[in-house]
């Protein structure tokens, strides 16, 4: 397991923190990865009830590492780790948390589309710039944001890019409950013990009753990725992800 993400199994439940601090907890492919394998693992663990996932002290995720993206949209090799993890998270039986400090960029706001329960500090911030980046929504958020949210709210989020602050976030459903950054993650952690104690058949049952179709979101998923890994090649994510590590305006062409 990468240092990059550590894990940590406390009275049944699987602590996974993204440690990537000094690059604001940018996701690389094998981060990706090394989540993947501990969920995977996890969730076949007679250990392990519950999962949780958590970034570092006032850093969530910052989302997908910039630096692959241009590397994908310059024909490099396109490895869509992020992609099975997505799909991981969707498919997994276990519930799973998500303790929120600071940023939650791209990814680091979709995946909590998928967790079961979601707690932030007062300083946790949401937001998916895909259309920024010349790019398109993921993890079948195009599909669960405008049923979590609405329309309108789901359009401010996913197309306009707007900065969901934790008390906007919490009014519109995207979490559960606004916690004390010192506290956060212990609160999370006891949520968990109070879930892992229940009668594992029943809580399954009634978790699979409010999740509704699984494959309904796959599905979703598979047609977002499609047209995600065009865009990764389109002169628009190009000029995207060039524009943002020379530090300039990106000059998007307008056709009349």
């Amino acid at each position: 397991m990468s240092d990059l993400i550590l894990v940590e199994i406390v009275d049944g439940v699987q602590i996974i923190r993204i440690n990537r601090p000094d690059k604001k907890n940018a996701l690389t492919i094998d981060m990706y990865a090394a989540m993947n394998d501990a969920l995977r693992s996890g969730d076949a663990s007679d250990e392990i009830a519950v999962h949780l996932i958590t970034g570092t002290e006032g850093m969530f995720s910052a989302g997908a590492d910039l630096k692959e993206f241009l590397m994908f949209a310059t024909g490099g090799e396109r490895k869509l780790e992020a992609y099975e993890f997505l799909k991981t998270i969707a498919q997994i039986k276990k519930p799973l948390i998500a303790a929120v400090d600071g940023l939650a960029v791209g990814i680091g706001t979709t995946m909590l589309l998928h967790c079961d329960l979601v707690y932030a500090s007062p300083k946790a911030t949401f937001t998916t710039p895909f259309s920024n980046l010349g790019m398109v929504p993921e993890g079948g958020s195009s599909l669960l944001v405008p049923r979590m949210m609405g329309s309108k709210r789901a359009f401010e989020m996913l197309c306009l890019g707007q900065v969901f602050s934790a008390e906007k976030a919490h009014g519109a459903g995207l979490i559960n409950e606004i916690v004390a950054a010192d506290e956060l993650v212990d609160y999370a952690v006891q949520c968990g013990r109070l879930l892992a104690a229940k009668p594992p058949e029943a809580l399954a049952m009634s978790r699979d009753m409010i999740r509704g179709s699984e494959q309904e979101v796959l599905d979703c998923m598979a047609a977002e990725i499609e047209v995600f890994t065009e865009r990764l090649v389109s002169a628009e994510a190009r000029e995207a992800f060039t524009a943002f590590f020379e530090k300039r305006p990106p000059n998007f062409s307008r056709k009349s």
